[in-house]
């Protein structure tokens, strides 16, 4: 079952059902937060739940570019990275209403971070430091960690951007709990944003 739903994440291929959550997003949600923060995978579930359109800005960059984004950042940099990125999010942001995970940088660019205020609803999964250094030390595909210690590098991250982070419309904790136990934390916090 577990093989099932990560190649379902991956491909994305099921078409998403609409289950009685009473709640319907006036314009896209935008997840922002770093990374290990569980941005894709919480933002597929609450697009499966809501029954709408999930997107990941990196998955994206990596199908324009044909390249991972490891490899865009090796062979052209953070600068061509962050281009690329910020004409993904302005392509997805004027699409339907849709759940959208952004790389952790997205939200810092001041570029992107405004069209994401302007144009959607942005949420920041936010998760204390141990939890996500446990989380980013399972891969090596996150390229700003491989420029030295990783734990230090996610400290600086953390007192550079939480601040910024925090402009977000919304805040709710990624914590050790079942993705699900998350995604309900969302679900309310929305359901309070549009509807109070």
């Amino acid at each position: 079952m577990l093989k099932e739903i990560k190649k379902d994440f991956k491909g994305m291929k099921i078409k998403s059902k609409r289950y009685s959550t009473n709640l319907v997003l006036p314009k896209t949600l935008v997840l922002v937060g770093l990374m290990g923060a569980g941005k894709s995978s919480i933002g597929w579930r609450i697009a499966q739940k809501l029954g709408i359109p999930f997107n990941d800005s990196d998955q994206e960059v990596e199908r324009a570019a044909g390249c991972s984004v490891a490899d865009i950042f090796e062979t052209w940099g953070e600068k061509a990275f962050r281009d690329a990125e910020r004409r993904v999010i302005k392509r997805l942001l004027s699409a339907q209403t849709q759940v959208v995970s952004t790389g952790d940088g997205a939200f810092i660019d001041d570029e992107s971070r405004e069209l994401i205020k302007e144009n959607a609803i942005s949420l920041w999964l936010r998760a204390d430091p141990e939890i996500l250094y446990e989380r980013v030390s399972r891969r090596d595909t996150r390229p700003l960690l491989f420029e030295g210690d990783a734990k230090e590098i996610l400290e600086e991250m953390i007192e550079k951007r939480y601040p910024i982070y925090a402009e977000a419309d919304l805040m709710v904790e990624s914590n050790d709990d079942a993705h699900e136990a998350t995604v309900e934390r969302v679900i309310e916090v929305l359901k309070n944003y549009i509807y109070d």
